[in-house]
């Protein structure tokens, strides 16, 4: 409770350097939950649009119910397989009419009473990982019953070059945020700790240990690292939503494409993440301030 109080105090005590501090904390997590944030956002973008990337498998002719369920049965097993969906000859030819055939009434109806796509029954397989899209349709096509597998490689491939981008680039610039912040952090709290030298020395000179010494003051990088990230957090909370709702009531044409995350969402993962960096540099950067000085 002594070491408690006595960080507590510090604070107080020495305003400007802990305002400059928590200054420095909050600008340095607020880029990065900004960053945090966008990338989250692009990639449930790119994960919903790989969701709509599918692989098409066609049966031989004459195949019977059984074997298609059997065949369905042997797909599902595998990892890479989110959901398949079961598309009958009849289904096949109405979306056939559907997208090509709008407005001639009279030919839908000819072809509808003869079924030209009588052998275009399928499966539409949905995957987990789009990037396991030419492995499961290797696999797809060994399968006895199976005639012909459709796989779209150049979406498949755009869509996982570019997810591999993003995540790069986030990591990159994630861990330049986060050293620029510990480089900070640290300084600002060494410049804190330097002034008080003469008192450190003081109470190591009457015999304080070293753990009693340092208590304080990591008490007060800790409070230093949790007030510096509540202030970004719930400023960034706001913008998130305002930002959301602003895009999405002036560019209604947009919503179909940039569907954002949900604010809960996005903090779910941001607040801890937050808070762990804000504690975690408040303490780093103090205790091992501290330790320099601690030597009389």
């Amino acid at each position: 409770m002594y070491v408690l109080g006595q960080g507590i105090k510090n604070i107080w005590r020495n305003k400007f350097f802990s305002l400059a501090s928590i200054a420095t904390m909050a600008a340095c997590i607020f880029l990065f939950g900004l960053i945090f944030s966008l990338v989250l956002n692009f990639r449930e973008m790119i994960r919903e649009a790989e969701s709509g990337v599918t692989i098409t498998v066609f049966f031989e002719e004459g195949i019977t119910d059984e074997k298609i369920e059997e065949i369905g049965n042997t797909i599902s097993e595998r990892a890479e397989v989110a959901k398949i969906v079961y598309v009958s000859a009849e289904e096949a030819l109405q979306q056939y009419i559907d997208e090509y055939m709008d407005g001639s009434e009279e030919a839908a109806e000819g072809l509808l009473e003869d079924n030209p796509l009588a052998d275009s029954a399928n499966f539409e397989i949905y995957l987990n990982d789009i990037s396991m899209q030419s492995t499961l349709a290797s696999f797809i096509e060994d399968i006895d019953g199976v005639r012909q597998v459709n796989q779209s490689v150049v979406a498949a491939n755009i869509l996982s070059d570019f997810n591999n981008l993003v995540a790069y680039i986030s990591a990159a610039i994630i861990i330049i945020l986060v050293c620029v912040a510990v480089f900070l952090i640290n300084n600002t709290v060494s410049i804190g700790i330097t002034v008080r030298s003469e008192e450190i020395g003081i109470m190591k000179l009457i015999g304080a240990s070293d753990v009693f010494v340092r208590g304080p003051f990591v008490v007060e990088g800790i409070l230093i690292g949790v007030v510096g990230s509540i202030i970004p957090l719930v400023i960034l909370y706001v913008l998130y939503v305002r930002i959301v709702n602003y895009i999405g009531g002036t560019f209604t044409f947009l919503a179909d494409i940039l569907a954002f995350l949900p604010v809960q969402t996005v903090f779910m993962y941001l607040v801890p993440v937050a808070l762990l960096m804000g504690v975690g540099i408040g303490f780093v950067g103090s205790f091992f301030t501290v330790r320099r000085h601690l030597d009389v």
